[in-house]
């Protein structure tokens, strides 16, 4: 299965943004793309919900952001060993899995150590004899690795630190080469020289290790016994049982208590600087209840994002999506000027001078001969009623209102009508519920040289409610503008019948001389024939800006 793709509109949806994500995810969606899901970059306003809700149309998916997170590439069904293995079995896991950290876990999957290959190879092949005559183990791990069974003795599980000699030589040279160590810390191989036995029996070693699966004489069982030495016969011969007896080490000898640690749900940059500036071979993740998530090592770095975006009705980073920047964009589907963000390879990107984005859907719907529900032929032309306010919007164009006429006949809607009633029913400030959420409800940054100001927009019947609400709607637009480090704040309440708009602003009160409106109170300008932000209202303010 591919990567999820999200068709999402900017911040601060509209419902042009909104219908055009739901349309064309249908559209890939029918053209075999079953990967694609609508999504939105906000709370839908209150028009939006209206037809929804109206049209029986259920919400896209809400994204707050889509930063990475440690969750994306890390392998959510890790290789762990528990801290009571021997290292026979952990080198086995690091062969199996071809894996070079491993973590170890405790009985409830929680971390209590790392073991890192390359580490574990340096300190079991340290040069030094006393260090290669050493083995550290318990009888039963013992003879688990030697593929071995007590003849004599218990499969005790406590870990002891003994001595390896090897019996292969005459009895004299056996016992001079033991000579001086404590009989209790010995463990001795040989084969099936009887002297050697013997001699390792009568002194009392800890363990005697038979190897070649050959036979012990009941008499030397029965010395031993008296003894109190283990003998242990593995059907390994000497060279090999030599070998795999340090395997019986446990693999706690190995761990590293100091290991870092993330959460699955944090930022992957804070995984990418734990790996890269820490020096860490390797970084567990841990999920809330502090169990084990997975692991990331420097490679994982490399792994693909599990998702990607395809961009409508914006094409600018800064209107879209937080995290947008981090993922692989796909496509544009737009109707806005170019603010693009550069690609790493070439991508669809189709921008057309129309009034709304859904306009440009609908096109690729008859492109492709695709004809949408009725249901979803009606949101599309929504999208476009809304958008040019019912078609009288100075940026309507013929090919709006061709593609509107298309979508009335398949909708059975009457455009006149469905874009009066999306209006009477969703305009004016009560719909938004507070001043701060009408201004917010479509607000967009727009930046002219270093210069960062906000416009948002409110389509209205009559402006006698905005004059009721102007001086809480003044302490929105500063509040706004301090929040969002703006120089500028200005909301267009534009009455859709008079087709005119009354500009309010906070910030940069020069703009009065050069605004080329008249004003009717301080930073209250009437700007009659206004109705279109993008077309009308930016170019303009940008171009006054610009000269300040």
């Amino acid at each position: 299965m591919g990567k999820r793709v999200y068709v999402v509109g900017h911040r601060n949806p509209d419902t042009d943004s909104i219908a055009s994500a739901i349309g064309y995810a249908d559209l890939k969606k029918r053209l075999g793309h079953d990967n694609v899901v609508a999504a939105m970059a906000g709370s839908p306003n209150p028009q939006t919900r209206y037809i929804l809700e109206r049209l029986g149309i259920g919400h896209p998916v809400y994204l707050a952001d889509v930063h990475p997170r440690v969750c994306d590439i890390i392998n959510p069904l890790p290789v762990t060993a528990t801290i009571d293995m021997t290292l026979k079995e952990a080198l086995e896991l690091f062969h199996l899995h071809n894996i070079r950290v491993l973590p170890v876990v405790d009985g409830s999957n929680v971390p209590c150590g790392l073991v890192s290959l390359l580490k574990l190879s340096e300190k079991y092949l340290v040069a030094g004899t006393a260090r290669s005559r050493s083995v550290e183990a318990s009888l039963k791990d013992l003879a688990f690795c030697l593929e071995g069974t007590l003849l004599t003795g218990a499969p005790s599980t406590d870990v002891e630190r003994l001595q390896l000699f090897v019996g292969a030589m005459t009895e004299e040279s056996f016992t001079s080469r033991i000579a001086g160590h404590d009989p209790r810390t010995l463990l001795i191989m040989t084969g099936d020289r009887r002297t050697i036995q013997e001699a390792a029996i009568d002194i009392g070693v800890r363990v005697l290790v038979v190897t070649g699966g050959l036979e012990v004489a009941r008499t030397l069982l029965d010395r031993a016994r008296e003894q109190g030495v283990a003998i242990l016969s593995t059907p390994c011969d000497t060279a090999a049982a030599a070998a795999k007896a340090r395997l019986a080490t446990p693999l706690s000898s190995f761990v590293d208590t100091k290991f870092a640690s993330i959460g699955v749900g944090e930022p992957l940059e804070h995984l990418r600087l734990k790996l890269l500036q820490g020096g860490e071979p390797a970084v567990i993740a841990v999920e809330e209840d502090g169990t084990l998530a997975g692991i990331a090592t420097k490679s994982s770095l490399l792994k693909p994002l599990p998702h990607a975006l395809i961009l409508v009705d914006h094409n600018e980073l800064g209107q879209s999506v937080p995290g947008a920047d981090r993922l692989e964009i796909l496509e544009v589907i737009d109707h806005h000027k170019l603010g693009n963000p550069a690609t790493s390879q070439p991508i669809t990107f189709l921008v057309m001078p129309v009034g709304s984005t859904c306009t440009v859907v609908a096109s690729l719907y008859r492109e492709k001969g695709i004809l949408p529900e009725p249901s979803l032929a009606a949101l599309l032309l929504a999208g476009i009623l809304s958008d040019t306010i019912i078609l009288r919007s100075s940026t309507t164009t013929e090919r709006d209102r061709e593609t509107a006429a298309w979508l009335e006949k398949l909708s059975g809607l009457n455009s006149a009508e469905f874009g009066r009633e999306i209006f009477t029913s969703c305009s004016g400030f009560a719909a938004h519920g507070s001043p701060d959420q009408a201004v917010r409800s479509d607000f967009k940054h727009f930046t002219v040289g270093d210069i960062t100001v906000g416009i948002g927009q409110v389509e209205v019947v009559g402006f006698d409610e905005f004059f009721d609400l102007q001086r809480n709607l003044r302490e929105s637009l500063k509040r706004i503008r301090e929040e969002d480090r703006l120089r500028l704040a200005g909301l267009m309440v534009t009455d859709i019948y008079t087709e005119s708009t009354l500009f309010l602003t906070d910030g940069m009160k020069e703009l009065a001389h050069v605004m080329g409106y008249p004003q009717l109170e301080p930073q209250l300008y009437e700007l009659k024939g206004v109705m279109s932000r993008k077309k009308q209202m930016v170019p303009h303010l940008l171009k006054v800006l610009g000269s300040l």
